[in-house]
């Protein structure tokens, strides 16, 4: 008996031995007193098994038959064997005119063994993978989000690059996110300064892979492109626990990391990717292995410094218009109207977005001279009317100017590349000559020299 009943059963026999009364019977049980009265009756003449529901062990009266349970578990042995209940209802409905309700065939399903709920499957066991026998041969790349500054800063996200033979840091970058141009400055510090790895093995971030099958891409992201123009692989795993060792990486690092900044008095991103290097060194002097071959099969590096600075960009084609120009992000770019660059009317060019900031635009492996207009900028009447080319440009902004004055924030394109780590290198370029930034604002000095 559960609680309820012996409940009941103890205030009915109070009643019967006249020690409470039989409306505060139905006061304690929440009955009516002739509800009372009639169990009363029942525990007189037939004692505690009275007070029982007359119902209880009984067939339910719209219970289905037997016949039909039957029939749905044949079919399902037979036709289905390996079908859900979802599934599996909706074929007995469509194909066998049978009508159930789902929950009731999931029961069925669970009882003869045919589902087993996700509540009690067993946790699937994952084997230790062994590691890669030589250095460079697999590095596993992963970003982690965490507080690494305690409050000093904001959270950010550590790049985190491992080799799977040696356990070994290979490099370690501080970003204000996980970006394509966050992780293509760090690939390219770690190219420049270990050479091409075999392969890097990711998860399945967006930056790594093309989740959507309707993509109108070549099922490469702009990382892969990356990787793909230096001849190195990407694998991304299909799990977090096929990544252990650089997850295992994760914890120690934001244990261990977070600690050392805090007695060096680091604060920013800029002071921990300096210091960075000294830490690495550290690390793999107390934690990495020898690798079980002492070959290192990271391939040099013989791109050039000028190709390393195409291939390290967000690259997007475009068509030229009938007057050589282009849109993208919002910008509207003028190619030089050259008596060679005349011919390229209609044709599709390269824009290369570099990781600096820096813009450049390609046909073929000529680079094209180009001016810009920025339509969130303010528009310069004077030297719009000064170049007939930009009058179209004017209309257009003419025209959009409603729109413009509606929008209280003015931003980029939302389909364009995250540019924190442009912004930040802008910044330090700054820091170092502002002219480098802007060189229009540069006025040489009148003065002469005594």
């Amino acid at each position: 008996m559960n609680d309820k009943e012996i409940l009941r059963l103890s205030a009915i026999r109070d009643v019967c031995e006249h020690r409470i009364r039989r409306s505060d019977a139905a006061r304690i049980l929440s009955l009516s007193v002739r509800q009372v009265q009639r169990l009363v009756t029942r525990f007189r003449e037939s004692g505690a098994a009275g007070l029982v529901h007359q119902r209880r062990g009984k067939p339910s009266s719209n219970k289905i038959n037997d016949s039909v349970r039957y029939r749905c578990l044949s079919l399902i042995n037979q036709k289905y064997p390996d079908f859900g209940p979802t599934l599996a209802h909706e074929k007995l409905t469509e194909r066998h005119d049978i009508s159930i309700s789902l929950e009731t065939l999931r029961q069925w399903m669970i009882a003869d063994g045919l589902w087993v709920p996700h509540a009690k499957r067993k946790p699937r066991v994952y084997q230790p993978r062994h590691r890669r026998d030589c250095l460079g041969e697999l590095v596993q790349i992963d970003g982690s989000h965490h507080d690494w500054f305690e409050g000093r800063s904001p959270k950010c996200c550590l790049l985190v690059y491992i080799d799977d033979a040696t356990g070994r840091l290979m490099n370690l970058r501080f970003s204000e996110t996980e970006s394509a141009f966050d992780y293509m400055v760090a690939t390219r510090e770690y190219l420049e300064q270990h050479g091409k790895p075999t392969a890097f093995y990711s998860d399945r971030h967006a930056v790594f892979h093309v989740s959507k099958r309707d993509a109108h891409t070549e099922r490469l992201t702009q990382f892969g492109r990356v990787l793909n123009d230096l001849n190195i692989e990407l694998i991304c795993a299909n799990s977090s626990q096929a990544k252990g060792r650089v997850e295992r990486a994760n914890k120690t690092l934001q244990d261990r990391l977070v600690k050392e900044m805090r007695l060096q008095g680091i604060d920013t991103i800029e002071q921990a990717n300096v210091w960075l290097p000294d830490f690495i060194a550290d690390f793999n002097r107390r934690f990495a292995k020898p690798p079980r071959f002492p070959k290192d099969t990271h391939r040099p590096l013989r791109e050039t410094t000028d190709e390393l600075n195409d291939i390290f960009a967000w690259q997007e084609l475009r068509k030229l218009s009938k007057s050589l120009t282009f849109q993208y992000d919002k910008v509207v770019y003028l190619i030089d109207p050259t008596e060679e660059n005349k011919g390229l009317v209609n044709q599709v060019v390269k824009l290369l977005d570099r990781p600096d900031g820096t813009i450049a635009i390609q046909y073929g492996h000529r680079k094209l001279a180009f001016r810009v207009f920025d339509k969130l900028a303010d528009v310069d009447q004077g030297k719009v009317v000064d170049n007939k080319r930009l009058g179209a440009v004017l209309k257009f902004a003419q025209t959009k100017q409603q729109e413009f004055e509606q929008q209280q924030k003015r931003t980029r394109s939302k389909k364009a590349p995250k540019r924190t780590a442009q912004k930040r290198a802008i910044r330090q370029l700054e820091a170092i000559n502002p002219v480098l930034i802007h060189p229009e604002q540069f006025k040489a000095s009148s003065r002469r020299k005594p």
